[in-house]
């Protein structure tokens, strides 16, 4: 960066840049994912041997200190620049140091970081020094400051932390930063330029034309477009528009679900205004399979999912969950589903089964009468996502009523009833037992997963211990847990035996489980050892047996070298009792190599 009356002949900021590019948009076609970044942004860096991140960190963090009360913003710009750019330094840490800086106290001291900040976000000329700039204005930005970040938005590179300093300011324009550099297909292009020209009535057509089928929309991108339309506005203005009242519902129920880091559905700000909306018209919804699902899935999130956990006046959320059950009506109607349709039949098989659960769990939600006076409740449920999405299926605690894991946790779901379930995992005995309530949707390696310690200590079953990622931040200190040891192991026991949920396919799987935890031999006498066994991922109606072991020599010996093999035996569902297809499966085990099997994949 240099000062403006210094930058003649030099590259011009990254901020002019970004707004002669939005000019020259203007009736042109818009580039997905934004524009890139000009060559001079990212000069070479420095190397530094030997520093690690928090070594880096502290270095920029020692730059900007040094800098904040400077009482000329431009002078004290530059030599950020210079000094940030020296230190070698990634745009991203430079500007979580930014962020991570505590406001001044002194208002004079504050305007000055304030005025800091703006110089480097509107004059900087290379990645470091706008990033430095606008970690400081995510916590000092002001109103005025939003035209400015809308712009740089535009530009790929930088719109992670534009996103991040605009939300806090302007939550509508940060999702459409969002959008700009998500889009994907002509519909979403044609929504990001009606959003861009802010021209109302065509941001509402465009916003009817997108895809929001199962699976066209992931729970943050789903977030991301509800928040730049304003949809619980834009549905409770108007909602008698054709479409629009199903294109919200289809909008919203992503935002519920569990294919993300984070419950999208928490992040909407508007959420509760929205499920309010949806609720008070859904009598008007098609009664068609489609629409009845979403219904349901949207009553699960309220029942027991993230949406329990949004802002809800007393006993509103229990009102609109009856609400929306009341309109998805008797589970058994048939007329809903079209005969010889394999997917149809497993999603009305599936409201079926949840209704039920809903309605059973609505009752128990009544019931004081659990345990003694003082001591928290504990249920413990299954919950699955409509067969129309991938294949979720995890368990759910409720702590007096309140779900333990988004609250708690939130990276991802509960762990499978298989995991949790099955084998007695949440039985509590004197020795303390570590069990792994859930894991991040990325897996437990990349970010993490939520532990507890569960012992039995008299009268009582304690959960205490808890473990989860250190980079959490914003979650509440978790107490420990002490509950009525008769009425603990009533609900597990209840739980365990619970077949509610499941289905034939996933029925079958657990018994081939069991079979092989009575009689690990069936596999170990080949020289195998089990793997996972569930459901198949997108065929919800196979059941899949996973092993590892040596594979086979051309003669039909186990090989004495090399690594071993992941083996996938797939079992479709043949219409017969899961009981009778498990027993046939362990005794096909039993009998011969499974390696040997045809239909085997290794």
């Amino acid at each position: 960066m240099s000062a403006p009356h210094e930058r003649s002949t030099l590259a011009p900021s990254l901020f002019a840049y970004a707004r002669d590019l939005r000019r020259a948009e203007t009736g042109g076609p818009r580039p997905e994912g934004g524009h890139p970044l000009p060559d001079s942004a990212r000069p070479p860096r420095p190397r530094r041997v030997g520093r690690d991140h928090h070594e880096a960190r502290t270095a920029v963090t020692d730059v900007l200190l040094s800098l904040l009360a400077d009482p000329d913003g431009q002078r004290a710009a530059v030599e950020a620049h210079r000094a940030i750019a020296a230190t070698g330094v990634r745009d991203r840490t430079v500007f979580a140091a930014a962020a991570a800086l505590p406001p001044p106290d002194d208002p004079t001291d504050r305007a000055r970081a304030r005025a800091l900040g703006r110089c480097l976000t509107r004059d900087g000329t290379t990645t470091v020094s706008v990033a430095a700039g606008l970690g400081l204005l995510a916590r000092l930005g002001e109103p005025e400051d939003v035209p400015y970040l809308r712009t740089l938005g535009v530009l790929q590179g930088l719109h992670r932390e534009v996103v991040t300093t605009l939300t806090p300011l302007d939550r509508r324009t940060a999702a459409f930063v969002g959008l700009i550099h998500r889009v994907r297909g002509d519909e979403l292009r044609a929504l990001v330029g009606a959003l861009a020209a802010e021209d109302a009535e065509a941001v509402r057509d465009r916003f009817l034309e997108i895809p929001t089928g199962p699976r066209c929309l992931g729970p943050e991108l789903a977030r991301q477009v509800a928040e730049a339309v304003g949809l619980a506005g834009l549905l409770r203005c108007d909602p008698d528009r054709p479409g629009l009242l199903a294109q919200a519902v289809r909008t919203l129920v992503p935002m519920t679900g569990l294919r993300g880091y984070e419950a999208e559905i928490l992040r909407y700000e508007e959420a509760v205004a929205l499920y309010e909306t949806v609720a008070a018209h859904a009598h008007r919804l098609p009664r068609d399979l489609d629409h009845r699902a979403a219904l349901v899935s949207l009553a699960l999130d309220l029942h027991s999912g993230a949406g329990h956990l949004l802002a809800w006046a007393e006993g509103r959320r229990e009102e609109l969950l009856d609400t929306l059950l009341a309109v998805v009506g008797d589970p058994d109607d048939p007329t809903v589903v079209t005969p010889g349709n394999p997917a149809a039949r497993r999603r009305a098989d599936w409201i079926r089964r949840t209704v039920r659960q809903l309605r059973t769990a609505r009752r128990f939600s009544t019931d004081r009468r659990e345990g003694p006076v003082g001591t928290p409740r504990l249920r413990i449920e299954v919950a699955v996502a409509d067969p129309a999405e991938p294949d979720v299926v995890e368990t759910r605690f409720l702590i007096d009523g309140r779900p333990l894991v988004p609250e708690a946790f939130g990276r991802g779901p509960g762990d499978t009833p298989e995991r949790l379930l099955d084998g007695g995992g949440l039985r509590a005995a004197p020795e303390p037992r570590d069990v792994r309530l859930a894991e991040a949707y990325c897996t437990e390696g990349c970010c993490g997963a939520l532990y507890v310690t569960v012992r039995r200590e008299g009268a009582h079953v304690v959960w205490d211990g808890w473990r989860r990622p250190r980079a959490l931040s914003g979650l509440p200190e978790l107490p420990a847990y002490r509950f009525d040891a008769v009425a603990y192991d009533a609900e597990i026991a209840r739980a365990e035996t619970d077949q509610g949920w499941t289905w034939p396919a996933r029925r079958t799987a657990r018994l081939i489980a069991a079979g092989l935890r009575d009689r690990p031999e069936r596999l170990t006498r080949w020289g195998l050892r089990q793997g996972w066994i569930a459901t198949e991922f997108d065929a919800p109606d196979t059941t899949v047996v996973t092993f590892t072991g040596p594979p086979l020599t051309t003669d039909g010996t186990p090989e004495r070298e090399g690594e071993p093999r992941q083996f996938l035996w797939r079992v479709p569902d043949d219409g017969t009792p899961p009981e009778e297809q498990a027993a046939a499966a362990l005794r096909r085990l039993a009998e011969g190599d499974p390696r040997r099997y045809p239909e085997l994949r290794g």
